[in-house]
């Protein structure tokens, strides 16, 4: 009996330590073709903003084309249920959130073009800089 109080104790201290130490930061990695799927990354991104996390968004192959200026329609047609398009959403979250955005490095390299192709206010991300983000004790990965 003492040894099961003991554990329920222990377990409960450590979740308790887990909720302190409540990420304050969150990266989320795009890399689906889908519309959807990308939306998707982009509302639970502006969630965490919201809630106060400091948001940075990767995006690489297919997802890399939400940041072109001359992007396809995948990435500027509205989805239902709000007609937002995932581009469109990806902008807000950057202006009304302070977020970062950027393409992966390899992205821009591999379409044979430059930064000049890209909406303003998004860059190429520097590998060094992006893994410290990735590993950072306060943040949390989401990976679409």
């Amino acid at each position: 009996m003492k040894k099961r109080m003991l554990s329920t104790v222990l377990v409960a201290a450590t979740a308790v330590g887990v909720c302190a130490q409540e990420a304050t930061s969150v990266v989320t990695v795009v890399t689906s073709p889908d519309p959807q799927t990308q939306l998707m990354s982009m509302v639970l991104t502006m969630a965490a903003a919201q809630q106060g996390a400091e948001a940075h968004i990767l995006l690489c192959g297919p997802a890399g084309d939400l940041a072109l200026r001359d992007a396809p329609e995948s990435a500027t047609a509205g989805q239902p249920p709000r007609d937002m398009s995932p581009q469109g959403l990806m902008q807000m979250i950057r202006e009304n959130t302070g977020a970062t955005v950027d393409v992966c490095a390899i992205y821009l390299l591999g379409r044979g073009e430059d930064a000049s192709v890209l909406l303003d206010g998004i860059g190429v991300a520097e590998p060094g800089a992006m893994a410290a983000r990735l590993m950072a004790p306060e943040a949390r990965v989401l990976s679409f």
